[in-house]
């Protein structure tokens, strides 16, 4: 039996079947059960492992259709609509889903019918495998208590208070005073709960524009033969790619394990991609990065490819050699395997900003359109700029200690680093950058930056922050910034 704290009180959560025959609903106070039953066995829910438990089970049910939602913390909704026919029909399905909860050691109850609201009730109102034809909803319906419609417990008191406690004693009332004195929600779910009013499922996850799959018969676990399946089912993609004129943008793969987990891989291209063996190798590459983190288990005994994302696919023409003028391609490719390898954030391009302090004055972001953000880099540094700056700035500045200065104000003539010393031998500057003063939290003092080089040929950018006062003797500080090739 499990306990949750409520209004000031730890009361019944969850509990077995051998709990509820003691005569214990949820709800009850644990001291009164206590009271009751001494022996009993408590222990505290955990509504995080809950809802990561009922994610994974909705997970699963992907093998039987993508619209997948979730039911509070206890159930599951799944869309079936054009999905039957692939597993023998409706019966076979819910057997099949009955049969494979029941072998990963979880007590369902199942229902199928038209309408959202009537398979509610029918998985938790009537014997276990449901199934209720066309039209076949409110004759069903008509003897069940209130809480088939998923009325809140305050509205079914209240209707219970004057005689009416099941759904047909509902249906047969006047609409219009029910709606005044019990509130709209009520004709809502009976509406919805018949076929009157259209109820929309909200799958957890986006549904895939395409998707191909394979179920198999002796279960593998080995990342060769995954390798070959993914080889396989990108071929049966890129002829429905082909009817549309479309390439894949975003790809995954589901690989569904015997006992019920689910691994979701997905890889991105920069640009529309058809060919099997491209998709092979992105998929080769993030399959390598995450081999550790996959667990076979058993085995995989279905795996599926989905196209996630799509976009036109233009195709090229090729040289009489017969080799594509692919130039801006193979550097695509290149990215997406380092990305798929490596993860999206290897590969960034900066973006200035509007600040003129240094740290502040770039940022890094992901490259989503590789060749045309490569190409806008390399237009940018290809233009030049006016202020030379480092290849390398250090994010934030590291301090150094400066023993001397040439002049109070001009640069050091060496410098320790890393507990290094540094003799500079050339210098240029001082740069001088003042603070952002309607940026900065207090009053921060200017920066005067040189570029210079050590003995070893080595070139820095440094930098003292505050001015110097004579008459103030005010203490400077030394900071180095950035590094030059």
């Amino acid at each position: 039996m499990l306990s949750r704290q409520e209004n000031n009180s730890r009361r019944i959560a969850a509990l077995d079947e051998k709990a509820e025959r003691l005569g214990l609903r949820r709800g009850t106070g644990i001291a009164d059960a206590r009271a009751m039953y001494p022996s009993l066995e408590v222990a505290e829910a955990d509504p995080e492992a809950d809802r990561r438990l009922i994610e994974a089970l909705a997970d699963w049910c992907d093998r039987y259709t993508p619209l997948v939602a979730l039911d509070g913390v206890d159930g599951l909704f799944l869309d079936i609509s054009g999905c039957a026919h692939l597993f023998g029909g409706e019966r076979c399905l819910l057997d099949d889903i009955a049969a494979r909860f029941f072998h990963q050691g979880f007590a369902v109850r199942a229902g199928l019918a038209s309408t959202p609201g009537a398979a509610w009730a029918a998985a938790r109102f009537a014997p276990g495998g449901c199934i209720l034809g066309q039209g076949e909803e409110e004759s069903f319906m008509a003897g069940l208590p209130l809480a088939a419609l998923r009325l809140e417990a305050a509205t079914r008191t209240s209707l219970e208070s004057v005689g009416l406690s099941t759904v047909g004693s509902i249906a047969g009332a006047p609409r219009a005073p029910l709606a005044r004195r019990f509130g709209t929600t009520l004709i809502l779910r009976l509406d919805q709960a018949l076929g009157r009013v259209e109820e929309a499922i909200s799958p957890r996850l986006p549904v895939a524009v395409l998707s191909v799959e394979r179920h198999l018969a002796e279960p593998v676990a080995l990342m060769e033969d995954i390798e070959r399946l993914v080889l396989l089912l990108a071929g049966s993609l890129k002829q429905d790619l082909e009817r549309r004129g479309e390439g894949a943008r975003s790809l995954e793969l589901l690989l569904f394990r015997v006992d019920g987990a689910v691994g979701r891989v997905a890889v991105g291209a920069s640009l529309p991609l058809r060919e099997p063996h491209l998709i092979g190798r992105l998929f080769h590459e993030r399959l390598a990065a995450l081999e550790r983190e996959i667990d076979a288990g058993y085995g995989f005994d279905l795996v599926r490819l989905s196209a996630l994302a799509t976009a036109a696919f233009e195709s090229t023409q090729g040289d009489l050699s017969g080799a594509a003028l692919s130039g801006d391609r193979d550097i695509a490719m290149f990215a997406d395997r380092v990305r798929a390898r490596l993860g999206p954030d290897a590969l960034l391009r900066p973006q200035l900003s509007g600040s003129h302090v240094p740290e502040r004055a770039a940022s890094l972001r992901r490259i989503e359109a590789v060749p045309a953000e490569m190409h806008a880099v390399s237009d940018s540094l290809a233009g030049g700029s006016a202020v030379e700056r480092p290849l390398r700035l250090l994010t934030p500045a590291e301090p150094i200690e400066v023993p001397a200065t040439e002049v109070p104000e001009g640069p050091p003539l060496n410098f320790r680093w890393r507990r290094a010393l540094y003799r500079v031998t050339r210098a240029e500057g001082p740069e001088r950058i003042a603070p952002e003063w309607w940026r900065e939290q207090e009053a921060a003092a200017s920066r005067d930056y040189f570029r210079v080089e050590d003995a070893d040929g080595r070139r820095y950018w440094l930098y003292r922050e505050g001015l110097y006062d004579p008459f103030e003797k005010i203490r400077t500080r030394w900071y180095l910034q950035g590094l030059s090739a």
